[in-house]
């Protein structure tokens, strides 16, 4: 009797064990499936990662390459920048040395202006009348006899030429 007391004993025993194994079972399953659900859940979550990374791996590689490609239209700009610099700057000194030239003409204008007035200032002007009526009247008188030498070297010009068309035309006759 003690033995199948003892048997019912650890029957009732190996029951509850086997209750409690069922049970942890149980919540072992449920846990196993959950952590199956979470395994699906965090697999969609590192795949959507994992395409996320990829368009932002493309989107960085495209930054890189506009970013190329603007530092090489800054490089350009800039190269062009210092080329229209120095046009600027030649121009410069050109009109510069313009405006030197011009001015050191207008220096000698002015000086040129100042003795002009000397010469002609109105206190001299009488002086410079009679001066320049004398000189035309020199010049008139020259004229006179340039204009007589003039026609008497004409008339002796004439006298000269015509003997010697006589002579030239009747050498030729006979040659021909």
């Amino acid at each position: 009797m003690g033995k199948l007391r003892r048997l019912q004993q650890d029957k009732k025993n190996l029951a509850e064990e086997i209750k409690e194994i069922k049970s942890v079972h149980g919540s072992l399953e449920e846990e196993l499936s959950a952590l199956q659900a979470e395994t699906c859940q965090l697999e969609g979550i590192y795949k959507e990662k994992e395409e996320l990374c990829r368009k932002l791996q493309l989107q960085c590689e495209e930054s890189e390459q506009d970013s190329a490609r603007q530092l090489k239209q800054n490089k350009t700009s800039e190269e062009l920048l210092e080329k229209y610099k120095c046009e600027i700057q030649e121009l410069k000194l050109k009109h510069r040395k313009q405006r030197i030239r011009f001015e050191n003409q207008l220096q000698q204008v002015i000086e040129q202006h100042k003795k002009l007035h000397s010469v002609f200032a109105p206190e001299r002007l009488p002086d410079e009348l009679e001066h320049a009526e004398n000189t035309k009247s020199q010049l008139l008188a020259a004229e006179q006899v340039k204009l007589a030498q003039l026609h008497k070297l004409d008339e002796e010009l004439e006298n000269a030429k015509k003997p010697p068309q006589l002579d030239i035309t009747t050498t030729q006759t006979p040659e021909d």
